[in-house]
């Protein structure tokens, strides 16, 4: 008996780099892109050159005026906004259901982190219906969900658990707080407040520092990385905190690092994800898109 092979079909460039180069040859350039789907630049810019290595073909002509579609590019445009029109009349279908996902993250990566950029999302799935729910970082046995975002360090159960991003530790300071109190160097931290959290601990960076104390035992005491910036942004001491957590209150000046110090980070965001979910479409979209915004 003769058995017909079937044809291997091809494989589909990622969707984020089709995505990405779409959007840098409606507006013009890789700048606008980026801040349409919020990454930068430089993340354009290498999602379109794999996308050129997967096809072999040179999108865009590039020089230091900017970046305008090659022939090949022009022709390449039309089949991808023809699929991506395909899809969106796929999912306006009146008898297509919505694609349900739900999310579980810390407050402050919900409210800093994914809030902020769920509406590139949903301009790229509108088929897809996302349901936050908020999770204690500290919970014994927190409620799971489809996809989970955790802060600390892998495992945290039995399922596979993927690094969002590396970062440091900074240790920060309110204008207020450094006013009433000047800190010129690392030993100066014995006169002031220190706030504490066990998810960031200090003696890491007390380490680097220099300086062989031990780990805070006095002093407030927070669970949640949000409410520590606050109370740290509130002038009610110094706090030690990664860096990219504490993005929107460096960026606006609520808070300054102090002593140009920051040291490698032993704990970040995770996403963990059942192996048999990870195979549903509105699943894998979401966990791609989350790590092409955090990469």
């Amino acid at each position: 008996m003769s058995h017909t092979r079937m044809a291997r079909p091809p494989r589909l460039p990622p969707i984020h780099a089709l995505t990405a180069f779409e959007s840098a040859a409606r507006l013009g350039g890789f700048a606008p892109a980026a801040a349409e789907l919020c990454i930068t630049p430089s993340a354009v810019s290498h999602r379109i050159r794999l996308l050129e290595a997967q096809l072999g073909e040179q999108l865009f002509e590039r020089s230091h005026t900017g970046v305008r579609l090659s022939p090949a590019g022009q022709r390449y445009l039309a089949g991808v906004r023809e699929a991506f029109d395909s899809l969106a009349h796929l999912s306006c279908s009146p008898t297509a259901a919505p694609l349900r996902l739900s999310v579980g993250a810390p407050p402050t990566f919900a409210r800093n982190v994914l809030i902020p950029r769920l509406p590139v999302f949903y301009r790229q799935w509108p088929e897809i219906e996302i349901e936050v729910a908020l999770v204690l970082p500290m919970a014994e046995r927190p409620e799971r969900h489809d996809v989970d975002i955790r802060f600390g360090r892998a495992p945290f159960d039995e399922r596979p658990a993927t690094r969002l991003y590396d970062d440091e530790v900074l240790v920060l300071a309110a204008p207020t707080y450094l006013q009433a109190l000047p800190l010129a160097q690392p030993a100066d931290l014995a006169r002031a407040e220190l706030l504490r959290s066990p998810l960031v601990p200090w003696r890491p960076w007390f380490a680097a520092a220099g300086l062989d104390w031990p780990e805070p035992t006095r002093g407030m005491g927070f669970t949640d990385l949000g409410i520590l910036l606050e109370a740290a942004a509130s002038g009610l001491g110094v706090a030690t905190c990664p860096r990219r957590v504490a993005t929107n209150w460096t960026t606006t000046g609520q808070l300054l690092p102090l002593f140009g110090l920051a040291v490698p980070a032993t704990s970040t965001y995770h996403v963990l994800v059942e192996r048999d979910a990870a195979q549903r479409p509105e699943v894998a979209a979401f966990v791609e898109w989350l790590a092409a915004v955090c990469a």
